[in-house]
């Protein structure tokens, strides 16, 4: 479905990330991911493709721009161009709203709104020369819906943000054929819990929220790496500027 397309993916060294770059190469595409430490990301390329001909990685911080310019360049020379883009960064770490500070504020907007807005604005240009593509943003229930037991006002107005970004560049670059949707998961049992919580916390806390999706059970990467897939591809030919919750029907109890 995806052979020979050329994917970058953001955040793409564990969880959501490194689940969807491992589907798209079972797919046959060419996957450039990045991520702020380059041990990790070194490790992910030898496990998503041990040859090494389907995989590159650019270790950096994605809200500088320069680190999206140079995913881009990667991505053209060793592959060819750019079809698919995944903006999956993100940090969440329950805090109230009045104990949240600037340092706080900004490392959400820089991960989150500038870690999608600067990738999109370099990758465009090359979808353009491809005659389209796809971006795929991953965006989070918490931007739909506040849940008590999470506050989380930074994450979600940044959150928010790739939201509003996915519904405005959708119409915008609709005439150039690159469709732009968004995912919108609920708890997704990812490393992200272990920046915030010890082990023995994590495996303690997230079997508590299962009970908290109506399906019964919190989401797996591999969940949201499937629907990304379905988003980017031409089976979703006439999809954009949608944001799809994907969240076990959490949302719907909520409402």
């Amino acid at each position: 479905m995806f052979k020979d397309k050329v994917v970058i993916i953001t955040g793409g060294g564990s969880g959501i990330g490194k689940a969807t770059a491992k589907k798209f190469i079972g797919e046959g595409a060419k996957v450039v991911i990045n991520g702020r430490r380059e041990s990790i990301l070194t490790e992910a390329a030898k496990e998503l493709d041990p040859t090494g001909k389907n995989i590159a990685y650019v270790a950096g911080d994605i809200s500088v721009k320069a680190t999206s310019e140079k995913l881009v360049t990667v991505a053209v020379e060793e592959f060819g161009g750019v079809d698919v883009l995944v903006a999956n960064t993100g940090i969440f770490t329950p805090t109230s709203f009045l104990d949240h500070t600037e340092d706080d504020l900004n490392s959400y907007i820089d991960v989150i709104v500038k870690g999608t807005f600067y990738p999109a604005q370099v990758a465009i240009p090359e979808m353009k020369k491809r005659g389209g593509g796809a971006i795929v943003n991953t965006g989070s229930m918490w931007a739909i819906q506040s849940v008590e037991a999470t506050p989380s006002t930074a994450y979600s107005a940044a959150m928010a943000g790739r939201h509003a970004l996915t519904k405005n560049l959708a119409v915008e670059f609709a005439k150039d054929n690159i469709r732009v949707n968004a995912v919108a998961p609920a708890v997704v049992e990812t490393p992200i819990y272990n920046t915030f919580m010890s082990e023995e916390q994590v495996s303690k806390t997230l079997p508590t929220f299962n009970e908290f999706h109506p399906i019964g059970r919190n989401g797996q990467p591999e969940d949201v790496a499937e629907a990304i897939l379905y988003l980017a591809s031409d089976r979703a030919s006439w999809v954009t500027g949608v944001i799809m919750p994907l969240d076990g029907g959490a949302t719907t109890r909520l409402r």
